[in-house]
């Protein structure tokens, strides 16, 4: 989402930093606790806020690029799995 200057995050770490503070704390619970192969069912739903309110169809093509994919598609997959590996890294370690 633009901030207050209307700049979108640039990188990931900001993408994925912005997610966090936006994204409710029970749906976060919800997207740590899906299987890797379970993160393509958030591209509708998350996917799609992501693609349109960090400016990945227009005006950001610098995310884009920092993601290393080749689209809009694509770079919020990269932004989700980050998301993902970032909140399950922040789990109790069990041993």
């Amino acid at each position: 989402m633009a901030d207050s200057h209307g700049n979108f995050p640039k990188t990931v770490d900001a993408a994925v930093r912005t997610l966090r503070g936006l994204v409710a704390s029970d749906e976060l619970v919800k997207i740590t606790l899906l299987k890797e192969d379970e993160l393509v069912t958030l591209h509708f739903g998350l996917g799609q806020w992501v693609r349109n309110y960090l400016g990945l169809w227009e005006g950001n093509p610098e995310l884009i690029s920092a993601t290393g994919a080749d689209d809009a598609d694509g770079a919020s997959e990269v932004i989700i799995r980050e998301l993902w590996l970032e909140l399950r890294g922040e789990l109790p370690k069990l041993h």
